[in-house]
Formats: C-alpha cells, structure tokens, sequence
C-alpha cells in the first residue's frame, strides 16, 4: 500500500488532504463538546465529582497524544526513508535483515510499563476521591430507573420512611454532597450526568453508590447509558440544582398532598366544573398505576404521605411503578423528561403557560409520540379517552403544582 502511495504522487497528494481534513474534523468535534450547547458533555465539569475526572483525564490524554504524535511521525519517517524507488533491484543493496533487537525490544515492554503505572497512581487517588461520602450535611436520595424514566425518592428526615416521590427531575441544593442509592425495577438501566459525573448501572436486585455535587444552580441534563428496549434513547433525566432556601421551599411543597377538587355534591356530577370532571377521569383511568399523595386507587382519602409500594403486586405494569403525579407540574418535562410541560418562548426558555396540546397529545395517543411495549404492560397504554375526557384531564393535571 505504501509503494503504491509514494509512487503516485498525486494519490499521495489525496492521502495527505484526507488526514489533513480528518483530523480538522475531529478538532472541530472535540471545539463543539466544549460548549455550553453540549449538555450531554463530560469535557465541561460542573460538579465535585465531574471535576475530580477532568482533572484526571487532561493529563492521560496530553500523555497519550505526545505517544500518539511520536508513534505516527516515526511510522511516517520510516515509510519515506525506507520506501521503494524506482531505480531499486530486488536483491541487491537491500538493508541487513536482523532478526529481534532484545535491547529495543525490552525497551518497549519496560517503557510503557511504567508510564502505565504511574497513571495508574493518580487513577487509583481519583477512584477512592469518587467515594467519599463523609459529608455531615449530604442529602441522600434514592434513584430508581424503570423503562422507560426515572423515579427519585427523598427521605428528608432520615425517619426512615419516604417523603417525597418525584420523577425525571431531581432536585438538590447547589453545593451539598448527594448521595445516590441507584436501583432498578425491571432490566439494567445506567444513570449518568456528565457534567455532574461518570456513569453508574442500575441493576435489578442491586444497589449502586454514587454521589454528584452542583458547583452553582442550573439545569443539568442525562440519559441512560445502558441498551433497556426500545425507548432507551428517550430515557432521559434532569438535575435541577437551586439555592439552599429554594431547596426547603421545594421540600416543603412537595411533603404536601396533591391539591384535589372538592365535590360538594357526590352524588350528581351534572354541575361538576372541567378540573373536578378531570380528577374523576384520574381516578377511574389513571389511578390504576399513577399514584396522588391523599387519594387511594379508589379515590378514598389516605394521610397524604407517598406510598413507596403502591399497590404492590396489583401494580399492572411489569416494573411495579409509575411516576407519581401529585406535584406533576413543579418539573419541567414529562415521560421520561422528553416533553415540555410548558411552553417555550422564542429563545427556548419555558414560560408559566401549561403546554396543553403536548400533555392532550400524550392522553391521545401516547405510543404514537415514544416507543412503549404496553402490550407487555412496559409503558403507557392508548386509553382510548374521548376529547371531552381528554380536556378535563388536561384541566386538572394543569393544578399539580
């Protein structure tokens, strides 16, 4: 292949203006991971843990490019020293044939060794730096991965017994340790914010350690990172990290039982208005499998605190779980963080609207807008709601706050 090159210059001409552009390509890539339009980034750290990698990693890949750079400029060299010209004979000053160079050849054992070893130092200091959870004031929080989202549940006072059950965004204070216990109810899954941290499975059976830290408020997105079926590109997740006092405000809206609709007369729905007709539609469609902190499968009246087994093994879907919907409407997104509860204004930022034709679209047809198998009782089933049913549930999903 190579005399082929050299002895046709303009093929070789095409060769180098391929490399040439290859490796303007893979520059520009690795300029567009540097941004703040990446979000799935692990080159731009914002968090304890995330800085704890970078800070690992810039060094290895500085080492590994100068041992790239020396490997390719020598394979280079000795491709053009020693490449065939066309006056050449076979057989006659043709270079000593050696057989083995032990010097040389321990050399290149022995070298590569080493260097590998002293990065395994600084790789070994930056594991046991992930692992520590020895913070006084680290909040713990639970992470439950389903196909095809995410479940977070908050024991706030460390009773015992969980507080708050939320879906596809977390939220935590900026700059306090959390502590994540990582699970999963049906096939593995694997949590992973970049700019936060690396990635951690979630295995049925198993519980995974990690932790994030947020430097400073803001919104950081992920995605799972283990092949779980057919929506598994669409399972993403958000962490949405605030002040200290926006963290309590949070906390204690979210302990609170969802805001249900008085009936004052149960017996005759003919003066019922759009919100209480929504929550009668709730209860006799979607209660089977979402859970409102107050209200039971049938609508009767609990002690508002979340039940994390609700209703056990008469769950119908093949995880046992789905988003609790009591505070639906304090996240951004919805089914498996792909679709905005709100609108959007022009520069993408939401907007205190409710995106009604979004969640109206979702009651329609969920499985016409992301891959289920609810035919196996994996994700939302067509309900076959009427548009009346449709607007009503709209109405009331709209006052989860």
């Amino acid at each position: 292949m190579i005399e082929r090159i050299t002895s046709h210059p303009r093929l070789g001409r095409w060769v180098s203006l391929g490399a040439v552009t290859s490796m303007a390509l893979l520059s520009s890539g690795c300029g567009y991971l540097q941004t703040d339009d990446a979000p799935l980034n692990s080159l731009n750290p914002q968090g304890t843990q995330s800085q704890t990698i970078h800070d690992l990693v810039t060094p290895v890949f500085a080492v590994a490019g100068v041992v790239f750079v020396v490997v390719q400029a020598l394979i280079v060299f000795m491709a053009f020293k020693f490449r065939r010209r066309k006056n050449d004979v076979d057989g006659i000053d043709e270079p000593t044939q050696t057989h083995g160079i032990p010097k040389l050849e321990w050399a290149w054992t022995i070298a590569p060794a080493v260097l590998l070893a002293f990065l395994a130092v600084f790789n070994v200091q930056a594991i046991w730096e992930l692992e520590k959870r020895d913070d006084p004031n680290m909040i713990s929080v639970e992470v439950y991965g389903q196909q095809w989202w995410w479940e977070y549940r908050y024991d706030v006072d460390s009773d015992g017994e969980i507080d708050i059950i939320t879906a596809n965004q977390m939220v935590v204070p900026a700059g306090t340790l959390i502590d994540l216990d990582i699970r999963s109810n049906d096939v593995i899954h694997s949590f992973w914010i970049p700019t936060l941290n690396g990635k951690k499975d979630a295995v049925p059976g198993r519980t995974h350690h990690w932790t994030i830290q947020a430097h400073k408020p803001g919104l950081y997105e992920g995605t799972c990172t283990e092949f779980c079926g057919l929506s598994h590109a669409h399972m993403r997740m958000e962490v949405k990290a605030v002040t200290t006092a926006e963290y309590e405000q949070w906390v204690e809206e979210q302990t609170a039982p969802a805001n249900i609709p008085e009936d004052p007369t149960p017996d005759d729905s003919s003066d019922d208005d759009l919100v209480l007709t929504g929550y009668k539609a709730f209860v006799a469609s979607c209660a089977t499998c979402h859970q409102l902190n107050g209200i039971d499968e049938l609508g009767a009246e609990t002690d508002g605190t979340p039940n994390a087994d609700y209703r056990g093994a008469d769950h119908p879907l093949t995880s046992g779980n789905a988003p609790n919907l009591t505070h639906l409407m304090s996240r951004n997104r919805f089914a498996g963080n792909l679709f905005s509860l709100w609108e959007l204004d022009e520069d993408g930022n939401y907007t205190d609207r409710v995106d009604e034709s979004t969640l109206g679209n979702w009651l329609r047809n969920p499985e016409n807008m992301k891959q289920m198998a609810a035919g196996e009782n994996r994700g939302m089933p067509n309900l076959q709601l009427s548009q009346d049913q449709i607007d009503a549930l709209v109405a009331f999903l709209a006052t989860l706050k």
